[in-house]
């Protein structure tokens, strides 16, 4: 890292992130190296707090700096600064960037735009398997995705996409503070495959104030946003607003009227947002030339899979819902096979990819 890089960090650290505050300390001098070699006089008018001029002039400011670099280094994680040619060309477009973003896996995954897929943190299995499906289609035809690692359709996302290609994950936390604690293995699998980043320094717990400033960074790194599920009150809504006003593309996928978790998309798409049912949808959806670039993928693995499926396999696989997971005992009436045989063309199904177990031996057909 340039000086530059350390002194992003340092007003990173001593504002809290791009606070009005520090843009207009960024936006009094030529460059962010010029901040610190400035004196006391050189901040009048800049409505800073004494202690935060202070931090500067003295060197402070830099020196904790430092410290959390070296932190960083010791954890093998990247540090991207506004000064770095790494960082995310469209999240650098937004209102307020971040300073800084930690990555912990693999930097590149960040410089391609990407597709949010965000929802409902307790979904229904419809939700699980259109969160998870989309996700997949897109990563397997190159596509990016990006979420926020919550419990429920983020999880989900992340899970679709990892199958098929690669995910960013942007958490609300320190990038050493897992959150939320079961999605630990899930951060883990990610980092190894993707990226997971955060503004937040190091140590910073998940307080419920850091979620909605996160938000403007999944939707900020992303091409388009797609909300699967979601309430009235959704934290995914905020993040639709946030891309909204990022002038992102803003898609929903359509619910069942009479289900509460179908508010928020459905009051979208009566608003304006783009209406998706597949991955082609979302693609239509999105600026040239990544629509005409993604359309044009053929992912020959998909119709290779469809076409080796036995005349036993398609009958199950009709009985079965993606808007519901059905217990083995329902199947085995339904389709007249044995239980043994059933689980024996369930295994082959799950192999290839058509069909998800649920706890409790109970099965859901993806979409």
């Amino acid at each position: 890292m340039d000086d530059r890089d350390l002194c992003w960090l340092a007003l990173h650290l001593l504002f809290h992130g791009p606070s009005a505050a520090a843009r207009r300390v960024a936006g009094r001098f030529a460059a962010v190296t010029d901040v610190f070699r400035a004196a006391g006089p050189d901040f009048e008018g800049l409505r800073l707090e004494p202690a935060s001029i202070e931090a500067i002039v003295t060197g402070r400011a830099l020196d904790r700096a430092g410290s959390e670099l070296e932190k960083v280094g010791r954890m093998a994680y990247t540090l991207l600064t506004l000064a770095n040619p790494g960082y995310p060309g469209y999240l650098r477009e937004i209102f307020d960037p971040p300073f800084v973003l930690y990555c912990e896996g693999d930097a590149e995954a960040l410089r391609n735009p990407a597709v949010a897929v965000v929802g409902a943190r307790r979904p229904t299995p419809y939700g699980r398997a259109v969160a998870e499906k989309l996700a997949g289609d897109l990563a397997g035809r190159g596509c990016v995705v990006a979420s926020g690692l919550a419990a429920g359709i983020d999880a989900c996302a992340h899970r679709g996409a990892l199958k098929k290609g690669r995910t960013v994950a942007v958490l609300g936390s320190g990038l050493d503070v897992p959150y939320p604690w079961e999605n630990r293995g899930l951060h883990r699998e990610i980092a190894g495959r993707g990226a997971v980043v955060t503004e937040f320094p190091l140590g910073t717990p998940p307080l419920a104030e850091n979620f909605p400033v996160r938000n403007r960074i999944i939707s900020g790194l992303s091409l388009g946003l797609v909300v699967v599920e979601a309430t009235r009150k959704s934290g995914s809504l905020i993040t639709a607003k946030l891309a909204l006003s990022q002038d992102r593309e803003v898609m929903a996928v359509p619910g069942n009227v009479t289900s509460e978790l179908s508010t928020g998309p459905n009051g979208l798409i009566r608003d304006g947002a783009r209406p998706v049912a597949s991955w082609e949808d979302v693609a239509e959806g999105l600026p040239s030339p990544w629509r005409e670039d993604l359309l044009a993928w053929r992912d020959e693995k998909e119709e290779n899979s469809a076409a080796s499926l036995s005349p036993e396999e398609r009958r199950l696989l009709d009985e079965l819902a993606v808007d519901a997971a059905l217990p083995i005992d329902e199947l085995a009436e339904r389709t007249g096979f044995s239980v043994s045989a059933l689980l024996a063309l369930l295994l082959g199904l799950e192999l290839k990819g058509s069909v998800v177990q649920r706890p409790g031996k109970e099965f859901q057909r993806r979409m």
